[in-house]
């Protein structure tokens, strides 16, 4: 797959938040977990990150989007993906 540098920052927005949506599920399950010691602090600190990827704030969606561009680079190394150059997209 070729993609654009654009399109490249949508795949990676994409990912990103997907990746938000699997951590949420992961924690919510973690949390209702009663064999799991979890505090009331960590329980309160991740429920304010139960929102949507686009109200996370700017620093908060680098972390997902730092798994993001693992699984970029990984399809990268695979020969899955590949980026053009803008003078290529012609």
């Amino acid at each position: 797959m070729k993609l654009t540098e654009k399109e490249l920052i949508d795949l990676r927005e994409q990912l990103s938040s997907l990746e938000h949506d699997q951590w949420i599920y992961w924690s919510k399950g973690i949390a209702n977990v009663v064999d799991i010691d979890i505090s009331s602090e960590v329980r309160n600190r991740w429920k304010k990150y139960w929102i949507p990827y686009e109200d996370l704030s700017e620093d908060e969606k680098e972390t997902d989007r730092q798994f993001a561009d693992e699984v970029i680079e990984l399809l990268k190394l695979k020969g899955i993906l590949e980026i053009i150059q803008l003078d290529e997209e012609k």
